[in-house]
């Protein structure tokens, strides 16, 4: 975890949005965050500090909110940035995996040429709920012969179980702040 203020002063600006995209759902916002140049500084600079010292070849960051991380924590980092694209949006050959969401499946994809065997990368996105897109993503890492490092968000929704998805199958997993219940 970053420093215990930067943490919590980042989850302060998070907004919620109760009710939304169904009844009973607490939308975690992160564009609030995106837009305030502090909180935002602090975020990359948190995810900068922790992965410093890590060897990190290379930053995957998830369609679309793990781009806008992904990209400036790669630069700091002085690595190579890997999308992680949905179904369709790349040009040349590419692997793929499918995932379930809650009411039917999802599907991402990398080029093939993206990471070589034995790179160490960095897995991102903004959030972990269900875990199924980070999942699927570092299966395709996994299948190019690459190893995740770890799996990091800025949210984490424990209750809903992605963490403990990934940790099962032996992903380790790092987020900035934690909310409970969806």
């Amino acid at each position: 975890m970053p420093d215990r203020y930067y943490s919590e002063y980042i989850r302060s600006v998070i907004r919620t949005v109760p009710d939304w995209p169904e009844q009973g759902v607490m939308f975690r916002d992160v564009t609030t965050l995106f837009k305030d140049k502090k909180a935002f500084r602090y975020l990359i600079d948190a995810f900068v500090q922790r992965y410093y010292d890590h060897g990190i070849d290379a930053v995957a960051g998830v369609d679309a909110r793990g781009f806008i991380l992904g990209a400036p924590i790669a630069y700091e980092l002085n690595t190579s940035f890997i999308p992680v694209r949905k179904k369709g949006k790349l040009p040349f050959d590419t692997v793929e995996e499918s995932y379930e969401l809650e009411y039917g499946s999802a599907t991402v994809e990398l080029h093939t040429d993206a990471l070589s065997k034995g790179q160490r990368v960095l897995l991102i996105d903004d959030l972990i709920a269900t875990g199924g897109t980070m999942l699927a993503a570092a299966k395709l890492i996994q299948r190019l012969g690459a190893d995740v490092v770890e799996a990091a968000a800025i949210i984490d929704l424990p209750d809903l179980g992605g963490s403990a998805k990934l940790k099962a199958q032996g992903i380790e997993v790092y987020s900035i702040c934690q909310f409970d219940g969806a």
